[in-house]
């Protein structure tokens, strides 16, 4: 279950890791960005500091690159989060046709060109939906973050593979999700 106020916590930070997954420019790795928004409290603080101090040591057109040949050309970690997971077009087709109702519903506005699915979308959604005070919440939290978790989860072990930095960031995303959930309740058991 999804813990709203941890949730509102780290809503900034996954606007930041949003920023981090569309295609590089200059201000993608702009330190001041980084640091008005990750803290060393927060719970993928060291990952982030490992991603940032890789991508530090490329220029800009070789993060370019990195970029376009780790997702763009790279079917095993795409940033759109239903791409390996369905067996028919039809049933990604219903997935991404209730996200995008799901956007609308809390304010968002998609472009008509991109998918439902695709990573940054989700975490720009998370970041800055309009939740508060809505019964509907909780479950469409939980819902957008139960379909990152699954889609990061293969990415995550890709990513390792290639030792890319967009390792530590995906991981640091998955951290911080972790960080959003309550903890389940242990069984208790009667004698």
């Amino acid at each position: 279950m999804i813990n709203l106020a941890q949730f509102s916590k780290h809503q900034e930070a996954l606007g930041y890791f949003a920023q981090q997954l569309i295609f590089p420019d200059k201000l993608t790795l702009h330190p001041k960005t980084f640091e008005e928004v990750i803290h060393m409290e927060h719970p993928a603080y060291q990952d982030l500091i490992q991603y940032r101090e890789q991508m530090y040591e490329l220029s800009l057109l070789q993060i370019k690159q990195l970029y376009s040949d780790t997702f763009d050309f790279n079917k095993t970690a795409p940033l759109y989060m239903t791409y390996n997971k369905f067996d028919t077009q039809k049933e990604r087709g219903q997935l991404l046709a209730k996200l995008k109702v799901l956007y609308e519903m809390f304010g968002l506005k998609m472009a008509d060109n991109e998918l439902s699915d695709f990573l940054p979308l989700m975490l720009e959604f998370l970041y800055i939906a309009q939740w508060q005070n809505d019964p509907r919440a909780k479950g469409n939290i939980e819902f957008v973050i139960m379909i990152i978790e699954d889609g990061t989860y293969a990415m995550t072990n890709q990513l390792a593979e290639q030792n890319s930095p967009y390792y530590f960031l995906i991981k640091g995303l998955r951290e911080t999700l972790k960080a959003c959930i309550e903890p389940a309740n242990e069984v208790e058991q009667h004698v």
